[in-house]
């Protein structure tokens, strides 16, 4: 209990010191730019302290949780005894015996972006701005498969070793060819998606994710191999927003041609 109250004492001191520059940029400009009071001054500063606490908590629920607990997942879904039932059994170097961490990898990307909060507030105005048109649940479900695949493709990346950035340019030669042919007025909101995946939820696990598959594997390097997974993951929603949309936008045409036929 004393060892936990000094490291959030600590976290909390850390965390004022990286807020208080934000504020003082935000409250100088109100007063010496823009010239004007603050609005509702006290509920300002009763946001400001809820900010710093939660930030603290947050931060330490981090070190203490959530990467701990993606490096134990790793660790024990990569361990030889798992992978071949067999005790005292020797490293595994085939890419084709991960296959559960590719499973792992994949719902872990979808179930942790699903419950982004950013991704659901992006969703929540881009339905709004639509007057409905974009579904936000669709949406979330769409940006949720591609980091789904990214981050299950990051994985075989780690442990095949296979380059870094023959998959990004491969990914973003794709997005370059989307972004031609899909609806402008989904271009933008894809690759606002594509950043909204990588924030507080899925950025601890999937960092933890894997730091701890590269120690596990044999012949990886954690700081060569273990970075990574949150470029994936922020790549390839863009490309599953984007399909989604060129699929909508097909299908539209098609019923359209349909009933065009009919009449």
């Amino acid at each position: 209990m004393q060892e936990f109250s000094f490291e959030l004492f600590s976290t909390l001191l850390l965390t004022i010191r990286d807020v208080l520059p934000i504020l003082a940029l935000i409250i100088g400009f109100q007063l010496f730019v823009l010239k004007q009071p603050i609005p509702r001054f006290s509920r300002v500063i009763v946001g400001v302290v809820y900010v710093i606490i939660g930030l603290a908590l947050f931060l330490v629920g981090l070190d203490m949780a959530l990467f701990p607990l993606g490096q134990t997942m790793a660790a024990q879904l990569s361990d030889p005894e798992f992978l071949t039932g067999i005790k005292n059994s020797a490293p595994v170097a085939s890419w084709s015996a991960y296959g559960w961490i590719y499973l792992f990898a994949a719902l872990i990307g979808f179930a942790t972006t699903i419950a982004e909060p950013s991704l659901i507030a992006v969703a929540y105005k881009a339905h709004e701005v639509s007057a409905g048109t974009i579904n936000k649940l669709g949406l979330r479900i769409s940006v949720a498969l591609g980091v789904a695949v990214g981050i299950a493709l990051g994985t075989f990346r780690i442990v095949h070793g296979s380059p870094l950035y023959v998959y990004i340019l491969a990914g973003y030669v794709i997005v370059i060819i989307q972004t031609i042919f899909a609806p402008k007025q989904i271009i933008a909101l894809a690759y606002d998606s594509g950043c909204v995946t990588t924030s507080t939820v899925t950025v601890p696990i999937v960092a933890a994710l894997g730091l701890g598959l590269s120690e596990a594997v044999p012949g990886r390097d954690p700081a060569l191999d273990g970075f990574g997974l949150i470029a994936f993951a922020s790549l390839f929603p863009i490309i599953s927003v984007m399909g989604y949309a060129q699929h909508a936008a097909w299908s539209s045409r098609r019923r359209s041609k349909t009933i065009s036929g009919e009449a």
